[in-house]
């Protein structure tokens, strides 16, 4: 088998196919998700905190330039280095919500499956041979 034909068996599974859908719709949820977050949820955090701005949060491992903004976006296009812990908040809380919503379309998932799986199966009608032959039987006990 030549190696176009291999590569066109596989890329012609089913599971190949899902994965680039789950791939392209994670890819646009995980959007979403650093949206509400960096647009809504790290807003009221800094609300609630005293106004702190998490994107401004870092620790400068160099000396600033002179006339420089002093800001995260500056300092970086200025290629300062940076130790950005507010950065990293902000991606551990993504993280944290987009792990929490997968736990709970998995376990949606495993709900689904197992209610399949447990839905009782009706026997299936016994033959009339067999049937018949228990009737002899039944005959002969007596």
């Amino acid at each position: 088998m030549s190696i176009a034909s291999e590569f066109k068996d596989f890329i012609s599974k089913g599971n190949v196919m899902d994965l680039a859908v789950g791939v392209i719709i994670g890819a646009a949820f995980g959007k979403i998700v650093d949206s509400l977050v960096g647009d809504i949820i790290m807003p009221m955090v800094g609300k609630i905190t005293g106004g702190v701005d998490f994107s401004n949060m870092f620790i400068a491992l160099a000396d600033i330039p002179t006339g420089n903004a002093g800001t995260y976006a500056a300092l970086k296009t200025a290629g300062v280095p940076m130790l950005a812990y507010g950065n990293f908040i902000t991606i551990l809380i993504n993280f944290i919500i987009l792990a929490f919503i997968i736990f709970i379309m998995v376990k949606q998932v495993n709900r689904m499956k197992k209610a399949e799986v447990s839905a009782p199966v009706a026997p299936p009608p016994t033959p009339d041979d067999i049937l018949l032959l228990r009737e002899i039987r039944d005959s002969l006990k007596k």
